[in-house]
This record gives C-alpha cells, sequence and structure tokens, in this order.
C-alpha cells in the first residue's frame, strides 16, 4: 500500500525505503478497507507512477513491482485486472502481479496481455499450479509468500503433538 493513500506519501514511502538500504518494493491498489477493496482506477495508476519516479530518481536499481489486487479482494473481472496491470506497465513497474488468478488460463491471459515480466504467488490453496504449468504460461518470477514458513510450522505442531500426545 506503499504506507498511504496518496501518490506523494507512496513516492516518499519508496525513497524512505532505499534510504534505509532496500532495493525493491511492491505498490497495490488494495487499500484494506472493506467497503472500498480496491483504489479508483486512476488513483492506483497514480500511484503506482509515484512509486516509479521516486525508483527512477535512486542512484541504484531498484525494482518496483505492481500488483492488481481485483482476485484477492472478491472481484472476479480478468479485464479490469488485466486494464490495470497494463495501466501499472505503460507508468513503468518492473514486474507486474494479480495474485488470487483462478486459473492457468487467467494466468496465461495475464502474461500474453503485457511485456514486463508476471510474477504468480504459490501456495494459496486451491489457487497454486506447478512451475512447469507457470512457465508454460509466461510467468517469469515465482514468489512463495508465507508457503515455507507455514510448511515448517506444520511439522513443527504435528512434532510437538506427538511428544505431548505419545510421548515419543
Amino acid at each position: 500500500k506503499g504506507f498511504g493513500d496518496d501518490p506523494k506519501t507512496v513516492n516518499e514511502t519508496i525513497r524512505m525505503a532505499a534510504d534505509v538500504g532496500l532495493v525493491g518494493a511492491s505498490i497495490e491498489d488494495a487499500t484494506r478497507d472493506p467497503e472500498n477493496p480496491l483504489y479508483a482506477f486512476d488513483l492506483a495508476v497514480e500511484r503506482v507512477a509515484a512509486a516509479v519516479e521516486a525508483a527512477r530518481s535512486l542512484p541504484f536499481p531498484f525494482m518496483l513491482v505492481a500488483r492488481a489486487h481485483n482476485f484477492m479482494g472478491g472481484g472476479s473481472d480478468l479485464d479490469e485486472t488485466i486494464k490495470r496491470l497494463q495501466a501499472f506497465e505503460k507508468v513503468g513497474a518492473d514486474v507486474l502481479f494479480a495474485p488470487g488468478l483462478p486459473t492457468i488460463e487467467a494466468v496465461e491471459a495475464v502474461c500474453k496481455s503485457v511485456s514486463k515480466p508476471v510474477n504468480f504467488m504459490v501456495g494459496i490453496p486451491h489457487l497454486s499450479f506447478s512451475v512447469a504449468e507457470l512457465t508454460a504460461a509466461g510467468v517469469r518470477r515465482i514468489s512463495l509468500a508465507t508457503s515455507l514458513h507455514r510448511a515448517a510450522m506444520d511439522g513443527f505442531i504435528k512434532a510437538a503433538k506427538e511428544v505431548k500426545e505419545q510421548g515419543t
């Protein structure tokens, strides 16, 4: 979200992130407001543009990922998601990301609609695909989110229950 709603705050956040040593960030179009889950199209694009402006002003490469959260906020409009990603690409985002795409066909449609790398987050239950499927669809970046942490914690809990319940 960029720690604020307005583009000026997003720009400042990217500059501050770079000042502490970060070399990349994500800006999403989700508001965190259940009544209005996504920023209006124009504001969403302005926010990404402000982040890009800050990133390009830095004396070192800074990767900016722009995220379209249509499918995470209860929406299901693939055309709107593509429209947003294309606009984010046009204003200069380095990587495009639409978490929660429901099918491999939707993933492929997104990848074909833009020229910048598309990220896919694996590990969302019932919304995940193999590396081979994602590569074939055109995905060029895969993130794991909390998948490894959840797998480790599941193993930890299983082992702790065994110690408690079976003494082994």
